[in-house]
């Protein structure tokens, strides 16, 4: 929807809960419950009138946020408080808006993004976990979460990550810059944080998946950047599960001013107790 003269610009941002929704893209089937149609609803109501939403990265079935950034347009005038409370009344337990904040039209969810961050979370123990199940991959052999940080430093910088994004992927590149990547462990959790310019389809469980190889020493560390340069998907490990992933920040220009970004999802802290 392009913006008006009336119209003025909102970002978002938003949490979820994965592992209750089809992915975040809305669906052509009805009967599949979507993020990005969960919100679109609720928001419609507040604005009465259709709202389109556009966000930062696209997240697969079973993936979380607590740093999803939307924007949309409207002509329709609340505080900022309102498009929060009022649209959480709406929204189900399983996602809300963190803040609202006026953006000028230039903004863009996407297209303004200066790069994305993302924590994958393995619970690495014997007995897998009850009360985490939907919000980490559970792991259980033992795992060097210092070697698999030192093979991850080996894919840091512009690179061609073919061999690290699904075959379906529609990338018109399979160039990305990758700017960090770190793996540390505390307790019986094993957390990647990884942030790039942007991120190719799977292409952070795939490195997570090549990761685990490594980490449990079936693998050199110098495998994981053997896997890169024969830029072939074929050559990688397996496709690390979903639910061990949560997009957790965006970052953009200075100059929109956007709120700081929300604090860490609650059971990182619990789990690190």
């Amino acid at each position: 929807m392009a913006i008006s003269t009336q119209d003025k610009r909102l970002a978002l941002c938003v949490e979820y809960d994965g592992s209750v929704f089809n992915g975040w893209q809305t669906q052509l089937n009805p009967a599949l419950s979507t993020v990005q149609e969960t919100l679109e609803s609720a928001l419609s109501r507040i604005a009465d009138h259709p709202v389109k939403i556009y966000c930062a990265g696209r997240t697969d079935a079973g993936v979380h946020a607590n740093g999803q950034i939307v924007h949309f347009d409207t002509s329709s005038s609340r505080p900022l408080q309102a498009w929060v409370h009022g649209t959480n009344s709406l929204l189900n337990k399983h996602v809300c808006v963190r803040w609202a904040h006026s953006v000028p039209a230039a903004f863009h969810a996407r297209f303004s993004a200066q790069s994305r961050r993302y924590r994958y979370s393995l619970f690495n123990a014997d007995v897998r976990p009850a009360l985490l199940a939907d919000f980490v991959t559970h792991y259980h052999l033992p795992l060097d979460a210092q070697a698999m940080h030192t093979a991850g430093q080996l894919l840091l910088g512009e690179n061609d990550f073919t061999s690290y994004r699904a075959v379906a992927c529609q990338s018109r590149t399979p160039m990305r810059n990758l700017l960090e990547l770190n793996v540390a462990r505390h307790a019986e959790l094993v957390v990647m944080e990884i942030e790039a310019n942007a991120f190719l389809l799977h292409m952070v469980r795939n490195i997570m998946g090549v990761l685990l190889s490594i980490g449990n020493g079936r693998k050199s560390t110098q495998w994981a950047r053997e896997v890169l340069d024969l830029r072939d998907r074929n050559s990688a490990g397996v496709t690390a599960p979903a639910r061990g992933l949560s997009l957790i920040k965006v970052q953009y220009p200075a100059i929109f001013n956007l709120p700081s970004a929300p604090e860490s999802i609650p059971y990182m802290s619990f789990l690190q107790h």
